[in-house]
């Protein structure tokens, strides 16, 4: 059966309980939280995520933050110490049992938004984005970043990280370009589409080379979400799933609450029962309701307890009551 997630910081706060209470027992969480001469992607910090997670009931099952990688994403000189942190990182994550990485390969910018307060349902707050009012953006400090960059430096990448990821028994899920939409500001964008996630998944045909669907990007890249997760899930590439949904196309769109997209999520559930996907999914970006802080754009608390309600219930329409997990 899917299981439900919850993206959470490193050091404990009042969301862990929070979650908790709502029955959420698994993590995806950051990389660790360093001391002295530590990176956060070494073992010990790493360790010390995993245990305080451990320690309050929770399994971390995906950790979706990264070392830095523009180098290594525009093919800079730098790149193989960039893709050398990677690696450890990697390789920790193996020896601690933590089974899947989340990355991206979003360069100079990673999700973009052109409003982080539009009003949306009863004035709740979500992020948008409009593509029009950035044409007479400049450039970023990057210049031009070409998709045949990219698709260069994805394929290095690929090449390093792979074998360690292999050996690591880690998979990659690729997550998709926010919006997947080619170029903003200059700087190309290559998971953008259903076709180019299947060129990544045949550029390297290994068990560890896979797909983080997040929902609210692929609605936007297909008229059949569902389809999709079939197409992807028979070939056993779905490997994590952001549930969430928007309304819009995508060089306008806007994000909702997840019972009020363009998306039939219900669908969705069946979907990943058809394929019989048992990793984990998180609820992803949620509106801001009222009460609560627009701090953090599409990560308020109230919000996310919304969220998963809604997915418990579309779970156990699907698969039926199910004991504790």
């Amino acid at each position: 059966m899917i299981k439900i997630a919850e993206v959470l910081p490193a050091t404990p706060t009042p969301l862990w309980k929070m979650v908790k209470q709502v029955g959420v027992k698994y993590v995806v969480a950051p990389m660790g939280v360093a001391h002295a001469a530590e990176r956060p992607w070494d073992y010990l910090p790493l360790l010390r995520m995993k245990q305080a997670f451990e320690d309050n009931g929770f399994t971390v099952a995906v950790i979706e933050s990264r070392p830095p990688l523009e180098k290594a994403k525009r093919g800079l000189p730098g790149r193989d110490e960039e893709i050398d942190a990677a690696c450890v990182l990697i390789e920790n994550m193996g020896k601690l049992g933590i089974p899947v990485w989340c990355y991206e390969w979003m360069s100079t910018f990673n999700w973009m938004r052109t409003s982080i307060a539009q009003p949306g349902r009863g004035g709740a707050l979500v992020t948008a984005y409009d593509n029009s009012l950035l044409k007479d953006a400049p450039l970023t400090e990057a210049g031009i970043v070409t998709e045949e960059q990219l698709w260069d430096s994805l394929d290095y990448f690929l090449k390093r990280v792979i074998p360690v990821a292999e050996k690591a028994g880690v998979k990659l899920a690729m997550h998709p370009d926010d919006p997947p939409l080619s170029p903003i500001r200059g700087v190309g964008r290559i998971m953008r589409s259903v076709d180019n996630f299947q060129r990544l998944l045949d550029m390297y045909p290994s068990p560890v080379n896979g797909i983080a669907l997040c929902q609210g990007n692929f609605t936007l890249m297909t008229d059949d979400l569902p389809g999709t997760i079939r197409h992807f899930g028979r070939q056993g590439k779905i490997f994590f799933a952001h549930f969430r949904d928007v309304r819009g196309t995508p060089e306008k769109f806007e994000e909702t609450f997840h019972d009020e997209g363009k998306t039939d999520m219900l669908a969705c559930m069946q979907a990943y029962k058809d394929i019989g996907f048992e990793g984990v999914l998180r609820p992803d970006h949620v509106p801001t309701m009222e009460g609560d802080s627009n701090d953090n754009p599409a990560y308020s608390s109230i919000g996310r307890l919304f969220a998963i309600g809604y997915i418990k219930g579309l779970r156990e329409a699907v698969y039926g009551k199910q004991p504790e997990e």
